[in-house]
C-alpha cells in the first residue's frame, strides 16, 4: 500500500474517531497501522490530562470497535486492533503534551542542536517553562526540534508531589 493512500487511511480513522473518543474525554494522540503478514496491525494512541487507566483504555477499545465496525475505512482486509496510552517513548509535540507532564523531566534538542535537560515547570500556549539546573528557561515551542520524556526510576518525591506518607 502507498504511503500517500495510508496516510489517507490514518487521517480518515481519526477523523471518524475524534469525536466519539472526544465525549470519552480522551485525545487520539497516534493512528498507527502496520502490516503483518496477511492482517494489519491498528494502533491507536489515547491520552487525557492525568493520563488514562486501564478501565478507561478499555472503554476507548469498545468505542473504538463499535465506530470501525459502522465504518467502511478498514476495509476488507483483517486486522487487529490496539489502543494504548500515549506512553513516554513518544515526542513531546504540542502544548498539552507539555502540560500532562509537568513535573516530568524532559531532554529537549534544540533547532540550533543545543540539548537540555531539565524539569517541567509549566506549560502555555506558545511556551513551556523549564527548571534547568535550578535555574528557570523560558522556551518557545518553536524552538524546540525535539523532545523526549526520561525515565526517571529514583526520583526524590519532594512535599508538593501530592502524596501523603503512609497512603
Amino acid at each position: 500500500m502507498s504511503s500517500a493512500k495510508q496516510d489517507a487511511i490514518r487521517d480518515r480513522i481519526e477523523a471518524e474517531l475524534d469525536d466519539p473518543l472526544r465525549a470519552l474525554g480522551l485525545d487520539i494522540e497516534a493512528v498507527d497501522i502496520t502490516p503483518a503478514g496477511k492482517r494489519r496491525i491498528l494502533r491507536i494512541a489515547v491520552d487525557k490530562d492525568g493520563g488514562v487507566t486501564l478501565d478507561e483504555v478499555a472503554e476507548a477499545t469498545r468505542e473504538v470497535n463499535r465506530v470501525l465496525d459502522e465504518s467502511d475505512v478498514m476495509g476488507e482486509q483483517p486486522y487487529t486492533l490496539e489502543v494504548t496510552s500515549r506512553g513516554v517513548d513518544r515526542p513531546l509535540t504540542l502544548e498539552r503534551h507539555w502540560r500532562r507532564n509537568a513535573g516530568r523531566l524532559v531532554k529537549v534538542t534544540f533547532d540550533d542542536g543545543e540539548t537540555e535537560t531539565g524539569r517541567i515547570i509549566e506549560a502555555a500556549a506558545e511556551s513551556v517553562s523549564l527548571d534547568i539546573d535550578g535555574n528557570r528557561r523560558e522556551v518557545g515551542y518553536a524552538e524546540v526540534k525535539k523532545a523526549l520524556v526520561q525515565v526517571e526510576f529514583n526520583r526524590q518525591k519532594s512535599d508538593d508531589d501530592g502524596d501523603e506518607e503512609g497512603a
